[in-house]
C-alpha cells in the first residue's frame, strides 16, 4: 500500500481559541455595524478573515528573530535579506517596507500620476485604491473566463492580451507608467497566472514600450501552480520557477505577510539603479532609511528565513492541500464556489447563493455575517463593499462577481477546523431561502470604505 501524504511539519506551540454563542455573536455584530473588521479577535473561534500576517513562523524563524540585528543602518539581518531577494527573486535593487500598501505608496508615488493608466489582470483593493488616490485609473485586463466560477480554465488570472493591446492602442505609453500582473490573482479568486501568459504580456509590453511589474504577494503559490499545471516545468523547482517568472518584470510589489511568512513586512523590488534610488528617497520619507524600512532588523530576518522556506514544494503542497480541502468540502454539500479552488483562500459566490438578496444590499457581506453568526468564523467580503464607489459618479460599482472570501492562515488550522468551517456554511446553505434581505450602509469613508464601513440591516 502507497503511504498517504503527511504535512512536512509538526506543532511546538499552540494557542487556546474560544467560541461563543449565537446569541453573543449576533449582539456583538451589531454592536459593531456589521463590519467584521470591527470584532476583537477574541470574538472570534475561527478567524478567515486574511492569510495578510496570520500565519504560524517557523522555528527557524523564530530563531532569527532572536538574532536580528537591530543597528539602525547596514544591519546583518538586512544583509541576509538582501542576500534571498538578489539569489532567491532574481532583483539586484529593492527596498523593504513595513508591509505591501507601503512599497505601493512608494513606488506610485514616483511613478503614478493625474490620469494615468494602469492595466493589469484584477487590482486588489489596496492598489486600485492608490491609483485612484493619484486621479489614474486602473483597466482591468483579466480573461473573460475568470468571472465564469464553473469554469475549470487552470490560470484564470491570466491577463487577456487583446484586451491588454486595446489599452496600449487606445493610450500613448507616455500615460501607462506601467503594466502591473498580480500573481497569484486575489480578487478574481487566488487564481493563477501560467508563465506562458506571462512571458506573452512582456512580450507585447515590450512592444509598445511599457514596462512589466509584479503584485507578489503570493508569488510561491503561483509558482506551485505553474509546476503543476503547466507541463514544461513539472520537473523544475519552485526556485527555479520563481526566477524565471520574476525575470520577465521590471520590478515588485510585494506583501510579505503573505508568501514571506511572516507577520509584517513588504517588499519593493527593482532593476533600474536611477529608479531605485528615486524610490530610496521617497522610502526614506514614508517608511525609514532604505535598509530597514519601518521593519525591525529581526523582522528582516525572519522574512530572508520565509522567503527561502514558501519556495519549497513540501511546504506549498500542505498549504494548497488545506485550501482544495475545504474548497473540495463545499463543493460536495453543493455550495457555489469559484473553481478550480484558488491558492490562498476559498472563494463562494453570493450571488448563486443567496440570489434572492439584491445587489444594492451587498450579499456577499450579508453571507458573512451570516457565517459569523452561525459558527464564530469571520470571512471577508470580496464584492461591492471592496470595489466601492466610482470616484466620479459616486454611484456603487458592482463586480461581475461578488464573492465571500475565506482565507485560511498559512500552517495555523487543523483539517477538522476545516471541517467545522465547511458544516457551518453547509447549515446556512440548508436555510439560505430565509435571508431574505440584506444590508444598508450607515457611515463610509471615501476610499477603501470596506475596512471601516457601518451597516445595519435593510
Amino acid at each position: 500500500m502507497e503511504l498517504p501524504w503527511a504535512e512536512p511539519y509538526k506543532v511546538k506551540m499552540v494557542e487556546e481559541i474560544f467560541l461563543s454563542t449565537p446569541e453573543q455573536r449576533a449582539q456583538w455584530i451589531e454592536e459593531e455595524g456589521y463590519n467584521l473588521f470591527n470584532l476583537a479577535s477574541d470574538r472570534v473561534f475561527i478567524d478567515l478573515l486574511t492569510d495578510s500576517g496570520t500565519g504560524a513562523m517557523s522555528d527557524k524563524q523564530w530563531a532569527e528573530i532572536m538574532m536580528g540585528d537591530e543597528s539602525y543602518a547596514g544591519s546583518q539581518s538586512y544583509l541576509k535579506l538582501r542576500e534571498v531577494v538578489r539569489n532567491t527573486l532574481g532583483f539586484p535593487f529593492f527596498l523593504p517596507t513595513h508591509q505591501g500598501r507601503a512599497a505601493e505608496n512608494v513606488l506610485f508615488s514616483i511613478l503614478v500620476k493625474e490620469n494615468n493608466i494602469v492595466p493589469g489582470n484584477s487590482h486588489f483593493d489596496t492598489t486600485k485604491g492608490h491609483i485612484e488616490f493619484r486621479k489614474a485609473h486602473a483597466v482591468d485586463c483579466t480573461i473573460d473566463e475568470a468571472f465564469d466560477i464553473n469554469n475549470l480554465h487552470p490560470f484564470k488570472g491570466n491577463v487577456d492580451l487583446a484586451k491588454l493591446e486595446e489599452v496600449y492602442k487606445k493610450y500613448p505609453k507616455e500615460q501607462i507608467p506601467f503594466c502591473l500582473i498580480t500573481v497569484t490573482c486575489n480578487s478574481s479568486g487566488g487564481q493563477p497566472v501560467s508563465m506562458k501568459n506571462i512571458k506573452a504580456v512582456k512580450e507585447l509590453s515590450d512592444r509598445y514600450g511599457i514596462p512589466l511589474y509584479f503584485d507578489a504577494a503570493r508569488f510561491a503559490e503561483n509558482a506551485y501552480f505553474i509546476h503543476e499545471r503547466e507541463e514544461a516545468y513539472k520537473n523544475k523547482t519552485i526556485k527555479e520557477i520563481v526566477k524565471e517568472m520574476f525575470s520577465y518584470g521590471e520590478g515588485f510589489l510585494m506583501s510579505a505577510k503573505k508568501d514571506g511568512l511572516v507577520n509584517i513586512g513588504g517588499l519593493l523590488g527593482l532593476r533600474n539603479e536611477q529608479l531605485y534610488r528615486a524610490c530610496g528617497n521617497m522610502g526614506i520619507i514614508y517608511e525609514g532609511f532604505i535598509t530597514y524600512g519601518g521593519l525591525a532588523g529581526r523582522d528582516l530576518a525572519a522574512l530572508a528565513q520565509g522567503l527561502m522556506e514558501s519556495t519549497e514544494l513540501p511546504y506549498l503542497k500542505a498549504r494548497i492541500d488545506q485550501v482544495e480541502y475545504l474548497g473540495n468540502k463545499l463543493i460536495e454539500f453543493g455550495i457555489p464556489v469559484q473553481k478550480p479552488i484558488g491558492g490562498h483562500a476559498v472563494f463562494v459566490d453570493a450571488l448563486n447563493f443567496l440570489p434572492q438578496v439584491p445587489r444594492e444590499e451587498y450579499p456577499a457581506q450579508t453571507l458573512a455575517i451570516e457565517l459569523y453568526k452561525e459558527a464564530g468564523v469571520r470571512g471577508v467580503e470580496i464584492g461591492t463593499l471592496l470595489a466601492d464607489r466610482d470616484p466620479e459618479t459616486r454611484q456603487d460599482r458592482f463586480p461581475k462577481l461578488e464573492l465571500l472570501r475565506l482565507a485560511i492562515p498559512r500552517r495555523t488550522y487543523s483539517y477538522k477546523h476545516l471541517d467545522y468551517v465547511a458544516v457551518a456554511l453547509k447549515n446556512i446553505f440548508d436555510r439560505r431561502d430565509e435571508i431574505k434581505s440584506g444590508l444598508e450602509i450607515v457611515w463610509e469613508s471615501e476610499i477603501l470604505r470596506h475596512f471601516t464601513i457601518l451597516l445595519k440591516k435593510k
